[in-house]
Parts: structure tokens; sequence; C-alpha cells
């Protein structure tokens, strides 16, 4: 093989040769193997999302195609690298978001997106979208964040991360966790309980994001001490939140006043982020939301960051981008 060029890395080194083949050469073993997958089933479901020639060879990973293609291949085995790394297990989800065109674009490398990694007890969490990382900038540095786009975006999930990681580090005393209590298009009926146990229905996508980065038994005892705190919208009037990081999930479904009510709940070292999908109304009249109306209102304002996400940005099953643009189409035509 007539090697002409080569690049090294901390855990990587990749050769590149002069018949379209670059040779991903692995420094440790394990990480080797982590990649590769039980009985190579990473690397069969990269090379069939790809459609491209993988081979595995002693130490290294061979990709043979189109030089293109072969950088986009290089590149996720990179941010799948990086995700064993950090996380210990690489996921089917991994493998779609590492051939996701923002690792292919060359201003927008693995390397960039790690440093915006939030890292939890249970996983580190990686921005996969440059909207993405722009997010987590703002979630970081400014007092205010809305941000709208569809489901799948990330705009809950990583909300929650940057909190608890917050919230861990002693920078802020609690985390609230908030959404209006509204059916989605089906009518609940009666539901039993105590008034927790009537709302939980509405606040489940809550609990599932922090169960997703720390264990469950530690998330119910900061609960119970009242260092995390969910709750319906309603909950919030009255109230001033100091030394906390509240977030208002589902906001479409939030009127004007609600809206303007929990922001300015804010108080000494605090952040609030308002999240939602204007795409997903639920309330019997849609134009009452005031979420893009707070958009327009408070945008310009420097200590508010806005993130309109949109279906490129989506994360989950590849099928849910698609989806998502095809409804985005038809309400477009």
């Amino acid at each position: 093989m007539n090697k002409i060029q080569s690049k090294i890395n901390n855990n990587l080194k990749f050769v590149y040769s002069d018949n379209n083949t670059i040779s991903v050469i692995f420094q440790n073993n394990d990480l080797l193997m982590g990649v590769l997958g039980e009985f190579n089933k990473n690397l069969k479901e990269l090379e069939k999302l790809t459609n491209t020639n993988l081979y595995f060879r002693g130490n290294s990973i061979i990709i043979k195609s189109l030089p293109k293609k072969n950088e986009i291949v290089k590149n996720a085995i990179q941010f799948l690298s990086d995700q064993f790394i950090n996380n210990g297990s690489i996921e089917k989800k991994d493998i779609i978001s590492s051939i996701n065109k923002f690792m292919i674009d060359e201003n927008n490398s693995s390397s960039q997106n790690i440093e915006y990694i939030i890292k939890t007890p249970k996983k580190s969490v990686i921005p996969r979208s440059e909207k993405q990382k722009n997010y987590v900038r703002a979630l970081k540095e400014s007092e205010v964040i809305i941000s709208t786009g569809p489901a799948g975006t990330g705009k809950t999930f990583l909300a929650v991360a940057v909190a608890l990681t917050m919230l861990l580090e002693k920078k802020i005393e609690r985390i609230i966790l908030s959404r209006p209590a509204v059916e989605a298009g089906e009518r609940l009926g009666f539901l039993p309980g105590d008034m927790r146990e009537k709302v939980d229905p509405y606040l489940r996508p809550l609990y599932d994001s922090l169960y997703d980065l720390l264990d469950y038994e530690k998330i119910q005892k900061k609960i119970e001490i009242g260092d995390i705190e969910i709750a319906p919208l309603a909950f919030m009037r009255g109230r001033t939140l100091k030394n906390s990081f509240a977030i208002l999930d589902e906001a479409q479904n939030a009127t004007d006043t609600q809206i303007k009510m929990f922001l300015t709940r804010i108080g000494e070292n605090s952040k609030i982020v308002v999240n939602g999908d204007p795409s997903q109304i639920d309330l019997p009249n849609k134009s009452l939301s005031g979420l893009n109306r707070s958009k327009k209102l408070l945008g310009h304002l420097k200590e508010i960051s806005v993130v309109d996400f949109d279906h490129s940005d989506v994360v989950r099953h590849p099928l849910v981008s698609k989806i998502v643009k095809a409804y985005s189409d038809q309400k477009n035509d």
C-alpha cells in the first residue's frame, strides 16, 4: 500500500492511501472492540448506512470508497470513538447521528463538538448539530433562552442536562421543570390520586430526561429534598425563583399571559428556558399560544437567546426528520 498522508490524534491514526482508502488505526484495542461492537454489528450498521466497504484487519478499520464518502465514514468513526470513551457504549442512534450531515462539515468536526460536551454522572451528552452547539452555549451563557422546533431536536434533553450539571456543581440550588397541563388532543377524563399523581402523566417526559442522566434513586432523593421540582405551569404563579434553573417545556401550549408570568419569575443567579414546538399546539384556540409572540417581543434583548431548530436537527431515528419535513412542506404548500 502506497501511503501518501498520515494524520494522528490521541486515540486514532488516519492513514490515507492513493487508492481511495483510509486506514483508521486504533491505539487501544478496547476502544477498537467498542467501536466494532459485538460480532462487528456497529461496523456492519455503519457500512449499511453509508453504502461503503469497511474492513476490520488487526487493529485497523479500512474504509474504501469515494474520497468524499471516505471522509464521512472517517468522521463517523472518530465520533463513535469519542462516544465510547465518554459513555462506555455505542447505541444504534449514535451510529445514525455519526453520519448526519453536520458530522461531515469540515468546519464542524467531531472534535469541535467535544468542546461542548455535557458530562453527567450517567452519561456524557454531545451536541450533534451546529444549532445544538449554539443552544448549549446559550444555556450556559444567557439568562433567558427561548427555543422552538420539532420533537427530537434535543430542546428539553440538553436543557435538563445543563441544569443537572449546574446543580451537581452547586452553581445553582434547584432545578424547576414545568409544563402546561394541556391534553394532547385526547380527553383523559378523571385522573385518580393526589395532586402529584394527577399531574404526573403530563410531566412524564421531564422525568424520563432526568432518569436518563442520573440514577433513579438519586433523582428521587433530590425530588424529595426539593433540589428538583417538577410542577405544572399554574403552580409557578406568585413565586420568585432564586439560584434556580427553570425550564418550561411544551410552551406552545402556554398562553401569552402564562409565558409572561413564567419569565417574570426569574430572580438572582437564575436561568429560565422556554421550549416548544409551534407545529404541535394543543390549545382549543391555537391563536392563544404565546410562544412565537415571546420570541418576537424579546428576541432583541441581549440577555435573551433565541434558538430555532428545524427537521435537519432531529437526532432521533432519521425517519423522524423525514416525517417532520413532510408535514412542514405540506403546511407551506
